[in-house]
């Protein structure tokens, strides 16, 4: 680009990070006990775990509410979207239907939901209740309950009698599958969305140690400026849009916030219908959302990954708004992703018929009598969604370098409500970062692009200025640019225009980048290094600086050679990232590029196709693949392109059928 053409187009933003003072710790009743194995610890600023930080990222899965013969299905897309663990509502209304009646079969056994989840490399969070919502008739208290007429959700002796009882029972289904005990459970939640009983909270909590629960993490909803006593985290959420709205708001007023950058975690509208509709509780207009605590990490549970309906008020929630908003809560500061929902469901049927909250029973919104779907990104039927791929790509980022972005502090660089201006913020250690930038936000409200983009960050011994030479960056785009990323020994990436995607052993160290969309790639590297593939070099300050020629893709390498060291950098295209996953397949990590979903399962690759044929590649590649799942299934070698073997899957009995035909409905007025 022309020298004049930069000076008239381009705004360099500066900002200066220094390094942190180290955070605060053995302040907080949580974590595990000194000398435990994989020890877990809760600090001021984030969680560690055996000793180093640790960037969950969790996503809501109701056992209850999906056929427990696909619960497998569920969970593996879970860990192959690159999630660490799950979350699960425990609904009263499901085990204990009957006063003593406590059932724990077919897709309510929660002990086998567990080990399944734990079966595919997933931790999970409990949401014990007693009290859930999650849109289920009284919020998941049994009829039963409701009818002695108690008051409920307070310290009242009678109320806390049955729910003593109740934790009894789901404790015990949890026996020897703590984190303590080698197990994949990390933590639980008490209740939910309980504004002004901390007392209530810190009880329920006592309750269910002195009943054997032991776990690392105890959580409690946190939004809406609810009061949560010193011995829970609280966690907090971030919706696009919000089925309890007004039928006739355009927009909700939270949403926007939720696509800049900000250090403000509340959100004061999630559940403010039923504060007011249920509890009484009135939230002043006047009031201001509760900043940064320095005491506490700032943790999410309910990111929205997609969003549910109501007759009155029906949102629609695209891929690109979940993915646009969980990346931009990464740049505000959060040190752990948890979706709501992850995978959706069914509403449950019980004694009295369907299970959703609903007018008939005191609540703001009707809402649907069986699905659950919630747009989420794995669906009710299992359908895998384009979410599921934005997110993944997410997730494969956070599982190569969240350990060093856990630690980083957040400075928000810019970004107001003026469509107009540049929205940015800075993640760092003082050393490293990343420079986030976006220009997102939902079809109601979309943002113009940006010319002539340039941050200028200040770090502890050196000014780095992303990119070297000023870029247009695209309407409707959400980008988290490294700073310093460490590729190899010797060998650091002082800057680029492309996203860090994953990193992997295959004979030499691979680091896997993700072009976007209408940004060229710039690769900038410390020092003098030698590249061949499809880039042009130039040397500025002591700086290599390589311009992709060559259009992204799976087989768009480059190799850098440094004085001590070496490393093969793999430039993807977005479409193609949508389709690479990181999987154990065959006793060892891959990456898998597939045309259809896939996940893995002691150490096979499950591959959930529609079409009769789909194409598989992997890097490095195993020796020999052979195909099970029908006789008429095969697998045929495709040869190689660039890194990757390649395999067609062939299956005969994938695709659409014709069921019926000429149907004729009858629909009386």
């Amino acid at each position: 680009m022309p020298d004049a053409l930069d000076s008239r187009r381009s705004v360099t933003h500066r900002v200066r990070v220094d390094r942190p003072s180290p955070p605060r710790r053995d302040h907080l009743e949580l974590g595990d006990p000194p000398g435990a194995p994989d020890l877990v610890a809760v600090t001021s600023r984030y969680l560690e775990r055996a000793g180093a930080p640790w960037f969950p990222v969790t996503g809501e899965v109701h056992y209850s509410r999906v056929p427990r013969e696909r619960w497998s299905e569920v969970l593996g897309h879970a860990r192959a979207g690159g999630l660490d663990s799950v979350a699960t509502y425990v609904f009263w209304q499901a085990h204990e239907p009957a006063p003593g009646d406590f059932r724990w079969d077919g897709n309510l056994d929660l002990r086998a939901f567990v080990e399944l989840a734990g079966r595919h490399g997933l931790d999970v969070v409990v949401r014990l209740g007693p009290w859930a919502h999650g849109e289920a008739r009284y919020g998941g208290f049994p009829d039963w309950l409701v009818e002695r007429g108690l008051a409920t959700r307070t310290n009242d002796p009678a109320y806390l009698e049955l729910v003593r009882a109740y934790y009894a029972q789901t404790v015990a289904q949890l026996d020897g599958l703590t984190h303590a005990e080698g197990g994949p459970v990390v933590g639980a939640q008490v209740d939910n969305e309980l504004y002004d009983q901390p007392e209530h909270l810190a009880t329920l909590r006592t309750t269910a140690e002195e009943l054997g629960l032991r776990v690392p993490l105890w959580t409690a909803t946190g939004w809406g400026g609810a009061q949560v006593p010193a011995t829970l985290l609280p966690l907090y959420s971030a919706y696009a849009d919000g089925f309890w709205e007004d039928g006739e708001t355009e927009w909700p007023a939270f949403s926007p916030v939720h696509f800049r950058y900000s250090t403000v975690r509340d959100d004061l509208s999630v559940g403010a219908d039923l504060r007011e509709a249920l509890d009484g509780v009135v939230v002043a207009p006047d009031a201001v959302p509760l900043k940064d605590d320095d005491a506490l990490p700032y943790a999410t549970c309910e990111l929205g990954g997609g969003m549910h309906v109501a007759y009155h008020r029906r949102p629609l929630v695209t891929p690109d708004d979940v993915a646009a908003l969980a990346l931009a809560k990464v740049g505000s500061g959060s040190v752990w992703q948890g979706y709501y929902m992850y995978a959706g469901g069914t509403q449950r049927v019980g004694p009295r018929g369907t299970e959703q909250e609903s007018h008939a029973t005191g609540y703001p919104n009707d809402v649907p009598t069986r699905t659950y779907d919630f747009g989420a990104p794995v669906g009710e039927h299992g359908q895998v969604r384009r979410h599921h791929h934005l997110l993944r790509r997410q997730h494969l980022w956070l599982q190569a370098d969240g350990a060093a972005l856990a630690a980083m502090t957040t400075t928000v660089g810019g970004g107001s409500e003026e469509p107009d201006e540049l929205r940015w913020s800075v993640r760092s250690d003082g050393h490293r970062g990343y420079v986030f930038l976006t220009t997102y936000q939902p079809a109601r409200r979309t943002l113009p692009p940006q010319q002539g983009v340039r941050v200028a960050v200040e770090l502890d011994d050196a000014t780095v200025t992303v990119p070297t030479r000023p870029v247009d960056l695209p309407a409707g785009v959400s980008v988290a640019w490294p700073v310093r990323y460490p590729l190899a020994d010797g060998l650091v990436l002082r800057s680029a225009t492309a996203q860090v995607l994953t990193r992997i052993d295959a004979g030499r160290d691979l680091v896997v980048l993700v072009a976007t969309d209408g940004v060229p790639v710039e690769l900038a590297v410390d020092g003098d290094v030698a590249a061949t593939g499809p880039v042009e070099a130039r040397a500025e300050d002591g700086v290599t600086v390589l311009d992709l020629v060559g259009e992204p893709g799976p087989e768009t390498v480059v190799r850098l050679r440094g004085p001590s060291g070496e490393v093969d950098v793999l430039v993807l295209d977005e479409a193609s990232a949508n389709r690479l996953y990181r999987l154990d397949v065959g006793g060892r990590e891959r990456l898998v590029l597939a045309d259809a979903p896939v996940h893995a399962l002691d150490g096979a690759l499950v591959v959930h196709t529609e079409d009769p044929a789909v194409t598989v590649s992997m890097l490095p590649a195993p020796r020999t693949l052979e195909v099970a799942g029908g006789d008429e299934a095969h697998l045929d070698p495709s040869g190689a392109a660039g890194p990757w073997s390649s395999w067609t899957l062939a299956v005969p009995a994938a695709g659409r059928r014709r069921v019926a035909t000429d149907l004729h409905p009858d629909a009386p007025s």
